[in-house]
């Protein structure tokens, strides 16, 4: 007996939809490998990274609001998005990982030249449309979200993924 859930929980593969890029694994069309180092990074490692992300920048903006007392709520208001922002595009930029990205083993490339740092530009434009956060959510099949497309770049794997311990 199927369970309840089959029809409508399973995606687009219960209705016999193909999730997979042709041949089988995601960054197979830029030579990347199945798993390991260098693959395409998982959705799970890079919203757990967006979620890392965010509590640090909020932590980081609740120090701003800390220190800086005198200064009216108004302008205190997007201290944890501009800490967001800044920590995002910076590290990027200059590392090719944000904080979370660099605790979960993944980073950005550039799908031109898949070493080193993406720059500021990729960087910015990735960071300007993860605030908006909708562009981030659209994937395609490789495991790109609109921000990656629009920047150029592709997130993949900096170690082995480590199973978890039963």
């Amino acid at each position: 007996m199927a369970r309840w859930t089959g029809t409508w929980l399973s995606g687009l593969a219960s209705a016999g939809v193909e999730t997979r890029p042709e041949g089988g694994w995601r960054g197979r069309r830029w030579g990347l490998p199945p798993e390991g180092p260098g693959a395409v990074a998982t959705t799970g490692s890079r919203i757990a990274a967006f979620a890392l992300d965010v509590v640090l920048s909020a932590l980081m903006g609740g120090l701003v609001r800390a220190v800086l007392v005198d200064v009216p709520a108004a302008r205190l208001s997007l201290a944890d998005e501009a800490a967001f922002a800044l920590q995002v595009l910076l590290l990027t930029a200059l590392t090719g990982q944000s904080l979370g990205k660099r605790v979960l083993g993944i980073r950005v490339v550039r799908l031109a030249r898949q070493e080193g740092p993406p720059g500021f530009l990729p960087a910015a434009i990735r960071t300007a449309l993860v605030m908006l956060v909708i562009p981030a959510v659209v994937m395609d099949r490789d495991g790109r979200g609109l921000h990656d497309r629009a920047a150029g770049t592709l997130v993949v794997r900096t170690r082995a993924a480590r199973p978890f311990a039963a």
